[in-house]
């Protein structure tokens, strides 16, 4: 725990929770890029994800102006958005709940922890996006939209007017966003922070916040003084599983030569939209060769911070001793649990140190019938 965070938690307790929505509880990213390439590209124009960040947090009408401005389009904003929304809409029932959004909302309404849902999006269209949420309504006991206050966020208008309906002094809230925006917009408040960046190396630009975290699966309620989780087992979290597939290929020639930790890495390709469900970190479940059995496997996704990559990767290590390569043969994971985040280290030695480590926990982990079980998965000796 940082010194910032130990001072938070010894005289910051707080008593209420407030939510953003897109980016936070929902993966809203994906829909909003395809629906931004189908009606750019009636204009002729290409969606790249480059203004992803000038849109992130921002309010819809904000939103629009700067694709409008960004590619030059020929009609208002007001038109945009027209455009849009119809767009939008029909997208509401495709959007997945982020890893980690169902557990923390179950557990502190559980716990009888007040919570409001603070979104720039507007009332109606918050209400659409969490009805195809079980047990997401009645959660919270307030939901603000941004057309409900005077100005969006980054103003604290709307975090103040949440505490109020929750009759809390700001003091109290616990903000937690993905955005800078609504990062801005809790501290204006004079509320607690959490931030969980929503786009990928983002992170240092995330100062103004009191914690910054990798995914909701990191959150650590107890330092707020709130209930903490309960479910983490030996220093791993389950998880539902999930399952990812295909031939071995060569890597970055790091694994064995560099860290003398042998991976057996899987092409990105195909697996974008599941990649992005899953937030970077270290995993671990079973792995199968399609001509070799079933092995126990620890796994990180990310862009190794250490290493840099310059695209989100998977590179599984399977827990056993192979007399030789096996590129090119048939690789089946069912990642089961969730051991810890995607870190930096300041030596090659510490890093080895922790892959090991977490190697250590997968292995022992994976002898619980919690995760045991999964080993006789079915998809492991499909080919």
């Amino acid at each position: 725990m940082t010194e910032k965070m130990a001072a938070t938690s010894l005289t910051k307790l707080v008593r209420c929770v407030i939510l953003d929505l897109d980016g936070t509880l929902l993966n809203t990213d994906g829909i909003v890029g395809n629906v931004l390439k189908v009606l750019l590209s009636r204009y002729g124009k290409q969606w790249d994800g480059r203004e992803t960040h000038k849109i992130v947090g921002k309010t819809p009408f904000e939103a629009a102006a700067a694709v409008v401005e960004d590619y030059q389009l020929p009609c208002s904003t007001i038109e945009f958005v027209s455009q849009i929304s119809p767009l939008f809409t029909d997208q509401w029932c495709n959007i997945k709940a982020l890893p980690g959004a169902n557990r923390l909302l179950k557990h502190l309404k559980n716990h009888g922890v007040p919570m409001a849902l603070a979104s720039n999006s507007p009332r109606e269209s918050i209400e659409a996006k969490i009805s195809y949420h079980d047990g997401w309504k009645s959660s919270f006991s307030v939901i603000i939209g941004g057309d409900e206050v005077r100005t969006g966020k980054p103003s604290p208008d709307m975090f103040l007017e949440a505490a109020k309906r929750l009759s809390m002094e700001p003091s109290s809230c616990l903000v937690i966003e993905d955005s800078l925006p609504g990062v801005t917009a809790g501290k204006a408040a004079e509320m607690q922070v959490v931030a969980v960046p929503s786009l990928p190396k983002q992170s240092h630009l995330y100062t103004a916040a009191d914690e910054v975290i990798n995914s909701l699966l990191d959150l650590q309620l107890e330092q707020w003084g709130l209930p903490p989780f309960e479910d983490w087992v030996d220093g791993t979290l389950p998880l539902d599983p999930w399952y990812i597939g295909g031939p071995v290929i060569k890597g970055f020639g790091r694994g064995s030569k560099v860290l003398g930790i042998p991976t057996a890495n899987l092409s990105a390709k195909g697996y974008s939209d599941l990649l992005a469900e899953h937030p970077s970190g270290v995993y671990f479940g079973w792995a199968g060769l399609s001509s070799r059995g079933v092995f126990k496997m620890v796994m990180s996704i990310g862009w190794n911070p250490y290493f840099d990559n310059k695209e989100k990767t998977i590179e599984p290590w399977l827990l056993h001793k192979f007399d030789e390569d096996f590129y090119g043969e048939e690789l089946r994971l069912v990642i089961v649990g969730y051991i810890r985040p995607e870190a930096n280290f300041p030596s090659l030695e510490s890093l080895i140190a922790k892959i090991h480590e977490d190697g250590e926990i997968a292995e022992k982990a994976l002898e619980l019938p919690l995760y045991s079980s999964y080993k006789n998965d079915p998809y492991l000796r499909s080919s």
